[in-house]
């Protein structure tokens, strides 16, 4: 008798994690289709004009004043780094001669 005690628990157990896993699935799957089915229903059901915030392009105002100081920023600065290059060319041209007592072709 003692032998078939062992595998009915057993089998007692294995049914009743079974039943548990089987219920907790079969639960989860109809809450699932309900979500699913109201969301639809509300995609279907949805309006057709959504009242959306006007594009970006309109809402960026047009500041004459400061597009004009940017443009004349960013001249002062090419200017400025113009005259960098520039002036280190020509001191490295300067260098050279100096050094090397020859002329040397300018790029």
């Amino acid at each position: 008798m003692s032998v078939l005690v062992g595998p009915i628990a057993g089998g007692l157990v294995a049914g009743g994690v079974y039943y548990g896993f089987s219920n907790l699935i079969q639960s989860r799957t109809e809450q699932h289709r309900k979500d699913l089915h109201l969301l639809s229903v509300r995609l279907v059901d949805a309006p057709t004009v959504v009242p959306a915030p006007p594009c970006a392009a309109s809402r960026i105002a047009h500041q004459p004043f400061a597009s004009l100081m940017h443009e004349k920023w960013n001249e002062q600065v090419d200017a400025a780094y113009n005259w960098v290059r520039t002036s280190d060319r020509r001191l490295e041209d300067w260098g050279h001669r100096l050094l090397h007592g020859d002329q040397r072709d300018s790029k």
